[in-house]
C-alpha cells in the first residue's frame, strides 16, 4: 500500500530506520561522506537563520555525529563565525568520515583550527554551542567528561547562551525519549533522514527545543526501504476520511450513541455527552440510575435521558441495533455493576469506548477484559489506570503497542505525550496538547468526542487519532484558564477552520 504524503510528512523513524535509510542511500549511490557534508551545511543554514555571529564551541563525538560537528565548524568559519572545537577523545581514533573531516578541520584550509579537548573550560565565552556529541543512538548513560560539560553548559542556558543539538541532545534515547543521566536543553534540534521517537516522548521533547528535519539528498528509493509505522499526530494522518456533515445527513444517519451516567459524579457523563454532540452525533442518550435522572435532564434539551432501573432495562437499551456506539467509564464507579455493564457493551460487537471506572473495574482480571473484546474499542487510560491492566515498565510507546496487541483494542495512553497504538502496530504520538489540559473532566471530554467520531462511523484508530490532536487544539485556542466545559464550546470554531482553512 503506497504511503501518502501525509503520512510521509508526519512519519516518525526508529533509530534503526534511519540506519537502514543511511545504508539504502549508500548503495544508491550517495556516499555517507556526501551525506555528512548535506547535514553539516544543513545546520549551518538552521543556526545564521535564526542567530547571528556570535562566539561558538562547536562539542565533537567519537562517531559520525562528531563528523557532522566538523562540517558545521567549517561552515560557520567560512561565514565569519568565531568557532573552537571540542572533541571526545583524539582525531586518531576517529574512523571513516569523521576522520576526514577532521583532519580537514586541521589542515590549514581554514585558521586557527585547532582541536581542543573536550572540558568544562571550552565554554567560557561561548554565546553558542553546538552540540555533535551522541546521536540518537546512544544507549548507555553519559559519562565523563560529557557529563560535566553538560551541567555546566545547562547551568548557563537561558542567561547568555544557547544550544543547538545536532539529531538529538546526546543523552537522549532516539527510540524511547529517556534521558541517560543528562542532556542538554537545546533550543533547536536539526534532524536527517527522520525525525525519532525521542524528540516527542517526554522527558526528551523537554530538552529537544524547536525540531527541524533538514534534507540531506537521500534518495526516494532509499526511503522506501522502510514502512513507518510511527508517526506524530497530524491532521494530514485523518482528514481525507473525517466524517464532515453531508446535505443528505440526519440525526439518525450522524448515529444514535449510548453513555452509561453514574448516580454521583454526573458531571463525567454530561461532559462526555457534550463533547459528542458537538463533534457530530445524532443523539446522545445517558442510561441513567433512575435517582439522577433529573441532573441529566436539566443538562440540555438536546442530551436524551434514559432511567435504567436494572439490569433487564439496560440489556433492553444496549440490545436496540439503532444504538451505533457505547461508552462507559466516566463517573460510573468501581463496581461489580460497571464491570458486568461494560463486558454486556462488548458483548453487542459494536464500537464503544471504555475510560476510567470501566478500566479499573478490571484491576487483577484484566484476561476477563481482553477475552470479551471482539468489535472496535478503544481503551483510554491514564497512567495509573494502565498499571491496573498492563505491564507499566519500560517505556511509554513500547508499553502502549504491547498494550493494544494484548488486548485487542486501541490503546490511547494519555498524557502531554499521548500515545495511540493499535493492535497491528501502527501508532502516533500526540504532541500538541497544552498543560492547562490537566484539569478535572478533560479526559471525560476526549471520550466523547471519540464516541462522538466512532457515531459518525469513523474507524477506531482514526476517531481515537482525530480527537487527541483536536482536543489539544481546542485546549491551545481557548489558553490560559481552560476548564472542561469550554472544550465542546470552542471545539465548533476548530473544526470549521479545519475544514475551511482561512
Amino acid at each position: 500500500m503506497e504511503q501518502t504524503e501525509g503520512q510521509a510528512r508526519a512519519a516518525i523513524l526508529s533509530v534503526a530506520e534511519n540506519y537502514a535509510v543511511d545504508q539504502a542511500a549508500g548503495e544508491a549511490g550517495v556516499s555517507s561522506g556526501e551525506l555528512m557534508e548535506a547535514a553539516g551545511a544543513g545546520v549551518v543554514r538552521e543556526i545564521v537563520r535564526r542567530w547571528s555571529p556570535r562566539p561558538t564551541v562547536v562539542l565533537c563525538g567519537p562517531g559520525n555525529n562528531g563528523g557532522d560537528g566538523f562540517v558545521i565548524a567549517r561552515g560557520l568559519r567560512e561565514k565569519g563565525w568565531p568557532i573552537k572545537v571540542a572533541l571526545l577523545g583524539t582525531v586518531e581514533a576517529l574512523k571513516g568520515d569523521a576522520e576526514a573531516n577532521a583532519i580537514r578541520w586541521q589542515s590549514g584550509e581554514v585558521a586557527e583550527a585547532e582541536i581542543l579537548p573536550l572540558a568544562p573550560g571550552v565554554l567560557a565565552g561561548a554565546g553558542l554551542v553546538v552540540d555533535a556529541l551522541f546521536g540518537a543512538g546512544l544507549d548507555r548513560p553519559l559519562e565523563e567528561p560529557v557529563r560535566s560539560v553538560i551541567e555546566t553548559l545547562n547551568a548557563r542556558l537561558d542567561r547568555d547562551l544557547a544550544c543547538v543539538a545536532v539529531d538529538i541532545p546526546s543523552g537522549v534515547h532516539g527510540d524511547t525519549g529517556e534521558i541517560l543521566g543528562i542532556a542538554p536543553k537545546a533550543a533547536l534540534t536539526v534532524t536527517f533522514i527522520g525525525r525519532k521517537a525521542g524528540h516527542f516522548l517526554l522527558p526528551g521533547r523537554e530538552v529537544a527545543g524547536e525540531v527541524v528535519l533538514v534534507d540531506i539528498g537521500v534518495p526516494a528509493a532509499a526511503r522506501a526501504r522502510v514502512r513507518p509505522s510511527l508517526f506524530v499526530n497530524d491532521p494530514a494522518l485523518w482528514l481525507d476520511r473525517y466524517p464532515w456533515p453531508r446535505a443528505a445527513d440526519h440525526k439518525y444517519s450522524n448515529g444514535h450513541v449510548v453513555i452509561v451516567g453514574g448516580a454521583v459524579m454526573t458531571g463525567a457523563a454530561r461532559l462526555a455527552g457534550r463533547a459528542a454532540l458537538r463533534i457530530g452525533a445524532g443523539l446522545v442518550t445517558v442510561a441513567s440510575p433512575p435517582e439522577a435522572v433529573t441532573v441529566y435532564a436539566a443538562e440540555s434539551p438536546t442530551l436524551l435521558v434514559q432511567p435504567v432501573a436494572g439490569e433487564e432495562a439496560f440489556q433492553d437499551l444496549i440490545a436496540d441495533l439503532r444504538k451505533r456506539a457505547f461508552l462507559l467509564g466516566p463517573g460510573a464507579g468501581v463496581t461489580k455493576k460497571t464491570r458486568a455493564r461494560a463486558l454486556e457493551i462488548l458483548a453487542t460487537g459494536r464500537p464503544c469506548v471504555l475510560d476510567a471506572d470501566a478500566l479499573s473495574v478490571f484491576e487483577g482480571a484484566a484476561d476477563k477484559l481482553f477475552g470479551a473484546i471482539r468489535g472496535p474499542v478503544v481503551l483510554t487510560p491514564h497512567e495509573g489506570e494502565f498499571a491496573r491492566l498492563f505491564d507499566a515498565s519500560g517505556d511509554k510507546l513500547t508499553r502502549a503497542r504491547a498494550a493494544a496487541r494484548e488486548s485487542n483494542a486501541v490503546v490511547l495512553l494519555k498524557g502531554a505525550d499521548t500515545v495511540i497504538a493499535a493492535p497491528d502496530g501502527q501508532a502516533v504520538i500526540n504532541v500538541n496538547a497544552p498543560p492547562t489540559l490537566a484539569t478535572a473532566g478533560a479526559g471525560d471530554v476526549l471520550a466523547g468526542m471519540i464516541l462522538g467520531l466512532l457515531a459518525r462511523g469513523m474507524g477506531v484508530f482514526d476517531a481515537a487519532t482525530a480527537a487527541a490532536w483536536l482536543h489539544g487544539e481546542t485546549a491551545r485556542r481557548v489558553g490560559i484558564g481552560l476548564i472542561s466545559e469550554d472544550l465542546p464550546e470552542n471545539l465548533p470554531k476548530v473544526l470549521s477552520d479545519l475544514r475551511e482553512p482561512r
